[in-house]
């Protein structure tokens, strides 16, 4: 429970998976029946790009910063949803203000849709709570990430989406991610699932997405990198694998994300891949 999101928010893997989980909410909110998202590592939810926390690594500059010039009309068609989340966030707690994913889910739903921010670090929790339980559709638990997604799923409401964004900081976590990912679909196999991973060693990756190769839903692996790896263990890039895409995701992803590795890349290397895993579509 060492890690503390504060110190990284709004850098080039934030802008990835915010991107990809406003794309997922806008396609669940074209239907009319009520949804449920669940943040398994939630943090605070909003953070202040000016603290000393943002400041001390300035990872935002080589991220969220990137973005203020605009892309081509195609991938800027694919943004709007995030873009307007960050105007409603700033307008209301300024210009340095930077969404987590409870904050960009408390934009996004509707009164008649749920949020459920699981967050474990005391600190942050407080936090949490402080801001989003006196929201009537959203609430803050303390509890165990993986214990909370498989108490809480299936929802009540049948329809929506869980949000997995550890902070890896155990040995073979990224092997236990995938395996709580599992359990999750063979209990509720409908749900859409975006689950979110760093890049550092690839071959480790290939290793620990071996069991995703058999899923018996249909998936998405979408990665951004932005430096070429070189063994170092260094952050080179990130990824989601989304489980349940919705039909769109992928032509929106392909619109958007050579754009994007160009635009984030620090260095002369940047890459990019939106792949189809599991069973077909």
């Amino acid at each position: 429970m060492n890690y503390r999101h504060a110190f990284h928010a709004g850098n080039f893997a934030d802008v990835m998976k915010h991107l990809v989980l406003t794309r997922i909410v806008a396609h669940l909110l074209r239907k009319e029946t009520p949804f449920r998202a669940i943040d398994t590592h939630a943090g605070i939810g909003l953070y202040d790009l000016c603290a000393s926390e943002a400041a001390r690594t300035g990872e935002w500059r080589d991220g969220i910063a990137r973005l203020d010039a605009p892309f081509a009309p195609e991938a800027e068609a694919v943004l709007a949803a995030y873009r307007a989340v960050l105007a409603e966030v700033r307008e209301r707690h300024g210009d340095m203000a930077y969404p987590g994913s409870p904050a960009i889910l408390r934009e996004m739903l509707r009164p008649i849709d749920r949020g459920v921010f699981v967050e474990l670090h005391p600190d942050d929790y407080a936090v949490l709570a402080e801001r989003y339980n006196e929201v009537a559709n959203l609430k803050a638990l303390r509890l165990d990430a993986w214990q909370a997604l498989r108490a809480m799923i299936p929802p009540r409401e049948k329809r929506g989406l869980v949000l997995i964004d550890p902070p890896y900081e155990v040995p073979d976590e990224l092997e236990r991610v995938v395996a709580e990912l599992r359990a999750a679909v063979a209990k509720w196999p409908t749900g859409i699932y975006a689950t979110w991973y760093p890049i550092k060693d690839a071959r480790a990756i290939e290793r620990a997405f071996a069991p995703l190769g058999d899923l018996p839903r249909p998936a998405l692996r979408i990665e951004t990198t932005i430096a070429r790896p070189d063994g170092s263990g260094r952050l080179v890039g990130s990824g989601l694998i989304v489980v349940n895409p919705p039909w769109t995701l992928r032509e929106e992803m392909e619109a958007v994300l050579p754009a994007l590795a160009e635009r984030l890349a620090q260095g002369d290397y940047a890459g990019y891949r939106c792949d189809a895993i599991g069973a077909p579509a």
